[in-house]
């Protein structure tokens, strides 16, 4: 097994570096384009990326994994596509507020923001105007009736492994671990296993972090994970998630 940092890796285009990353390569970058920026220039090599490149492209695009769990009808949340604030604020009237803006790339919860009124809203589609382009796309959800808390899962191949339920420690509404939520296991039923593994085909195959909100009328899929972390699921689950998936990268290369 060698580790490769992808901030120290130069690859030469033109020549065959392919052979040194082996049979597989699981890709842990969690930089987005990094992410996908290297594991298209391995994939050109003939390299077996895991995940890979469309899955990668698919999972980092909150519209793009948004799409694909429409198109699969697996309830997610009511979601709004515009790109200039008069149309966004005309939209928001009818679609009710408060709403959720969020950028189409992104993690950790940077950069989301509650649209609490059309006042709030005017402001802050109005800075994102002066923002980079990307943040002119306004990607807008319901705010979801849910606890202060949602569901991480973590999906190997079609196997739901360990789930956790991350719960706000104080009045952020945000339940990224980052931001310091408490993870504590959260129970595998049948309608969390369903909608993970369902989830997780409709952006392709690998290994995924599957998120998921507690509705009065189920659960709903709000985001599939490309390159998931997992360092506080192991210790709140007692699951050996490194030791799956390096089961699962065994196993891949033995079809």
């Amino acid at each position: 097994m060698k580790l490769f940092d992808v901030k120290e890796l130069v690859l030469d285009l033109n020549q065959n570096y392919g052979e040194i990353f082996g049979q597989v390569t699981l890709q842990r970058c969690v930089s987005y384009y990094k992410n996908f920026h290297t594991t298209a220039a391995l994939e050109i090599k003939g390299v077996n990326v895991v995940n890979d490149l469309n899955t990668s492209i698919i999972c980092g695009n909150k519209l793009l994994t948004t799409l694909r769990l429409v198109e699969n009808k697996i309830p997610t949340p009511h979601t709004l596509l515009s790109f200039r604030p008069q149309e966004s604020l005309d939209a928001l009237e009818n679609f009710g507020y408060p709403a959720i803006l969020k950028p189409t790339i992104g993690s950790w919860g940077k950069l989301m923001a509650i649209l609490k009124d059309r006042e709030s809203a005017e402001s802050i589609l109005e800075d994102r105007e002066n923002m980079y382009p990307l943040y002119q796309v306004h990607y807008i959800q319901e705010k979801v009736k849910r606890p202060p808390r949602d569901i991480r899962s973590i999906v190997i191949g079609e196997d739901v492994i360990a789930a956790i339920y991350r719960t706000s420690l104080d009045t952020n509404w945000r339940t990224n671990t980052f931001r310091g939520a408490k993870s504590e296991k959260c129970p595998i039923t049948k309608e969390l296993e369903d909608l993970c593994i369902r989830a997780s085909k409709a952006v392709g195959k690998g290994i995924f972090g599957v998120d998921l909100m507690e509705t009065p009328d189920g659960l709903v899929v709000h985001e599939v994970n490309n390159t998931t972390e997992f360092k506080n699921t192991v210790p709140a689950t007692g699951v050996d998630i490194p030791g799956s998936i390096i089961d699962y990268l065994v196993k891949s290369t033995s079809r």
